[in-house]
């Protein structure tokens, strides 16, 4: 897959695609990542990209025309014709959900604004999607686009360490939606503080069921809405209500 990101400061995006576990997906091209600047189309000596928004008001406006150069560029670049993305707090909050249909999909141009927007004419003609991180405002897109592509490259086989890694996430299917449960390592005990018995039993029937019990705790009290999404959808077994209902059943 390949995604194309139209970004002014494609500088951010080096030490990203260069570093960590997710850095073997861009490395060998499961995830191709191209990046485009609209300044490269931008008329003028000092390039500019954007201008004063009219009806007045703080702050600049991406103007429609680098933009719609830049997209050109990238269009001519691809035999495909993906869906071009903008990151934006009018858009749909990301979720695993569309995690999981970008990391099977061709990919997508990634458009990352900037200042106090977009000029709406580029977004009517050109934007098919717009995606946001959170109901709060960040200083550009590029951040939310780091965030999709490391999301989406992690899922792709042969990144992590172990395949069956993002199996037990948050928010996977496996778990049905639910949070993932608490994890412990070396050493047994730490500042007073000790690793629950069962994970030390070599029992594996026990401890998937203490995983299981505390994934459902901590999402009951930590993300309540997720509880009644799994319960709506028939994924709660009657153990898993009596553990809600009661909590673990070896502290009955």
């Amino acid at each position: 897959m390949r995604f194309d990101v139209i970004t002014l400061f494609p500088e951010l995006f080096e030490p990203f695609l260069q570093a960590g576990v997710t850095r073997r997906a861009y490395l060998s091209g499961l995830v191709d990542v191209v990046l485009t600047n609209p300044r490269s189309f931008a008329q003028g000596n000092y390039q500019r990209v954007d201008d004063r928004p009219f009806g007045g008001g703080p702050g600049m406006v991406m103007m429609a025309e680098p933009l719609e150069k830049s997209l050109q560029q990238v269009r001519s670049m691809r035999a495909d014709r993906v869906p071009v993305v903008l990151f934006s707090p009018l858009g749909r909050r990301l979720d695993h959900a569309q995690v999981q249909r970008w990391a099977t999909s061709a990919g997508a141009v990634l458009l990352c604004g900037r200042y106090e927007g977009v000029d709406q004419r580029f977004i009517d003609a050109h934007v098919d999607e717009q995606i946001s991180l959170g109901d709060y405002v960040l200083s550009g897109g590029e951040i939310a686009a780091m965030a999709l592509l490391d999301a989406v490259a992690r899922l792709q086989p042969g990144v992590l360490g172990d395949a069956a890694s993002h199996q037990q996430d948050s928010f996977n299917t496996s778990l049905d939606g639910l949070l993932d449960c608490p994890h412990y390592t070396r050493p047994e005990s730490w500042q007073g503080a000790s690793v629950p018995e069962v994970l030390l039993s070599g029992h594996h029937a026990k401890v998937a069921r203490w995983r299981r019990e505390q994934s459902l705790l901590l999402t009951q009290r930590l993300r309540p809405e997720l509880i009644e999404q799994a319960r709506a959808a028939g994924r709660l077994s009657r153990l898993d209500e009596d553990c809600l209902a009661h909590g673990p059943a070896a502290d009955r």
